[in-house]
């Protein structure tokens, strides 16, 4: 299926916060996520009512993330976003806790298919409250491609060398390349499989401009470059390339594609509890969700997303059958000659 996403007005967020226990102006929430899910349109009315401060870092990489969050045992942040792939991981380095459900009323608002999320429940507490959606799909250059491009295949076109950009991102590279290959289970890989997605994304080198880590420097590298096809990082980027005025499409090609379900989790190392919960509390309002859809091209969990018409399509990321050994195969295929 393929969708067009196009500029859209931003329209002003209404309405009042759910919860609105005012906070010392001192008092912050660091957030440590993916780029836009901290935009001015619900950040500041947010900073209003509550008096709490939003402190937003971006990341490139759920490699990057998990690193940084390891390497200051969760210290350097009060929130992450993170799919429902990584809790394991996460819950097993010590790195998370589970929220109060009272604190959040907001999750009343979540849709029937984001009220009970199995992968982000352990022992029967709450880790992570779905905040969006989306999918990893490809992103074409229409003057390039008038006809459309239909496969994942083209990204080893020997035609489309030197025109191909590429995530860095080790997890979602195998999956990617196990959904290309038609693998039965692409979370769950044999050792054979391991070896022909390593020989596939090998094979891919030869085809690339450059591996990109991160929304913004994918964007940057289509504009600076001759790419005409990338591995794209999700909706955000289609919007970022239409607002800069490309002619590109973004679609999820016949063989299907990754689909991310992310979360707000909560980091061991949270310093303000009350400002953590407020601010989760605060996106799940139905104004925060529709105008992150309108942004950024993202699915909401609080309302039908407009345009966003192929879930049916995806493969939802899940957790894999060893995190580490995917990290290894990735440094490898980089490795390369």
């Amino acid at each position: 299926m393929t969708m067009h996403l196009s500029t859209t007005a931003v329209f002003a967020l209404a309405g009042s916060l759910a919860l609105g226990a005012q906070a010392a102006s001192a008092q912050q929430v660091r957030l440590f996520s993916f780029e836009g899910y901290a935009e001015p349109e619900w950040v500041e009315p947010f900073e209003e009512a509550t008096g709490c401060e939003v402190e937003a870092t971006y990341t490139g990489s759920v490699d990057e993330m998990f690193a940084r969050m390891v390497g200051s045992d969760g210290a350097d942040f009060d929130l992450i976003s993170i799919d429902t792939s990584l809790f394991g991981r996460y819950h097993e380095q010590g790195l998370i806790v589970p929220f109060d459900l009272d604190k959040i009323p907001n999750t009343a608002n979540l849709l029937p298919a984001f009220q009970t999320v199995d992968e982000a429940m352990i022992d029967g507490e709450t880790y992570g409250v779905p905040i969006a959606w989306g999918s990893l799909g490809l992103i074409y250059d229409t003057e390039a491609f008038p006809d459309g491009v239909s496969s994942w295949e083209a990204l080893w076109d020997p035609a489309n060398a030197g025109h191909v950009l590429a995530l860095d991102d080790a997890n979602n590279n195998i999956t990617n390349a196990a959904i290309v290959l038609g693998l039965d289970d692409p979370f769950n890989l044999s050792d054979e499989d391991f070896e022909a997605v390593k020989q596939k994304l090998i094979d891919q080198r030869q085809f690339l401009i450059s591996y990109y880590a991160g929304f913004e420097e994918g964007v940057n590298m289509w504009e600076n470059s001759d790419a005409t096809l990338m591995f794209s990082m999700g909706e955000f980027q289609a919007v970022d390339l239409n607002e800069r005025g490309y002619e590109i499409v973004y679609t999820i090609p016949e063989e299907g594609g990754i689909g991310w379900l992310d979360t707000w989790a909560m980091s061991k190392g949270v310093q303000d509890s009350e400002c953590v919960h407020a601010w989760v509390n605060h996106y799940l309002e139905n104004e925060t969700g529709e105008t992150m859809t309108e942004l950024k091209g993202y699915g909401n969990t609080t309302s039908e997303s407009v345009g966003l018409d192929y879930a049916d399509s995806l493969v939802w990321l899940r957790p894999v059958e060893d995190f580490d050994r995917r990290v290894q195969v990735w440094n490898e295929v980089k490795a390369a000659q």
